[in-house]
């Protein structure tokens, strides 16, 4: 392992970190604000970092570009407000677990290997042992952690959808103001409470503005499969700090069906990038393929330069540095031969330019 995979390990856990420990930290102003003012106040922080930074221009975005982003600003409002209300009621360890149970559905739909089956079964039992359901279950707590992980499988495919449309931060800045704008008749019918503000501001930094930064650093150091695994260690760090911070201590079957679902998530997001799935997205295989020399790039830009010699030959007919200058003639039929051979080797020769690059792309 080299200094800038190590560098990026550290990074991805810090950011891991950082995010469950901002939601610990909120929880302790859902006395004060409730679970839906934490969540103002954390998109209001996220929007304020975020729009300076991406400096998106409002007025020049097209339909095309704002359906996608208000419905990715509807899904951050919603996915947030559910993650949180579940903790409040079941715990941050349950909850951010059956929120990842989101991206496993993305990396594992549409499959049918029996890599990916055993992956969803492994899933379901852990949430079966997650959950235990009995008398005193909360089914609307597990309801709400299951909503949130639709919302964040949601949000993978607009992210996508409008990533293509809108280029940088212009998209999650956007968004995440729409979101921000949906929550101002809460923060103006909430009485506000400065303690609980503090805790929910500091709870915006840690969760939102810090993983947002950390994970622009990453991907520089790390491949993305690393990546995609590594964000499987969530649930495991969103229980420790709700040990730590909250007092929530899982049983033993909760610590089981936590394992199982992080080592179902593992080991799906590691099959479809490897398969090259949508829902991997995978970094192109280049290892497999023997780059060529530049010696076909150089001939094709050689084969470019003869062959729009001939054409413009071929077109003014008899122009300076042409083989045969003589021009064709009224009635002259080797004239016209010639001209016609000319305008064959030309087309021939942009044909094989064009071969040769489709191979440079293919192989590239």
């Amino acid at each position: 392992m080299n200094a800038r995979t190590t560098a990026g390990i550290t990074t991805m856990l810090g950011s891991a970190a950082s995010n469950q420990v901002g939601a610990a930290v909120g929880a302790h102003a859902f006395a004060t604000l409730g679970p839906a003012g934490v969540v103002a106040v954390r998109q209001f922080v996220a929007a304020a970092v975020l729009l300076p930074v991406a400096r998106p221009d409002l007025r020049r975005f097209t339909w095309a570009q704002w359906w996608p982003t208000l419905l990715l600003g509807l899904v951050f409002a919603t996915m947030n407000l559910s993650l949180y209300t579940a903790i409040d009621r079941v715990g941050l360890g349950l909850a951010v677990t059956l929120e990842f149970l989101g991206p496993l559905a993305v990396a594992l739909a549409g499959s049918r290997t029996r890599i990916d089956l055993l992956c969803a079964a492994t899933a379901c039992l852990g949430v079966y042992l997650l959950v235990l359901p009995g008398p005193s279950s909360d089914y609307l707590g597990v309801g709400l952690g299951l909503l949130a992980a639709a919302c964040w499988a949601a949000y993978i495919l607009l992210n996508r959808l409008v990533g293509a449309r809108l280029p940088g931060l212009q998209a999650p800045a956007a968004a995440t103001s729409v979101s921000a704008l949906l929550y101002l008749p809460v923060v103006a019918l909430h009485p506000l409470d400065l303690r609980g503000v503090s805790y929910a501001v500091v709870a915006g930094v840690l969760s939102s503005v810090v993983p947002y930064a950390a994970d622009l650093i990453t991907l520089r150091y790390v491949p993305t499969r690393l990546f995609g695994v590594f964000m499987s260690i969530h649930p495991v760090l969103a229980a420790l700090a709700g040990v730590v911070l909250l007092g929530q201590v899982p049983r033993s079957h909760q610590w089981a069906g936590i394992t199982l679902v992080v080592t179902a998530n593992a080991l799906a997001v590691t099959a479809a990038r490897s398969l090259g799935r949508p829902g991997g997205d995978p970094a192109p295989r280049r290892w497999h393929i023997r780059r060529p020399t530049v010696a076909p790039r150089i001939m094709s830009r050689a084969v470019c330069h003869r062959t729009r010699g001939a054409i413009a030959r071929a077109d003014t007919v008899g122009g300076a540095g042409n083989e045969d200058p003589r021009p064709v003639q009224s009635g002259d039929a080797e004239g016209l031969r010639r001209h016609r051979h000319r305008a064959s080797d030309g087309q021939a020769g942009l044909e094989e330019l064009r071969r040769r690059d489709r191979l440079a792309e293919e192989v590239g």
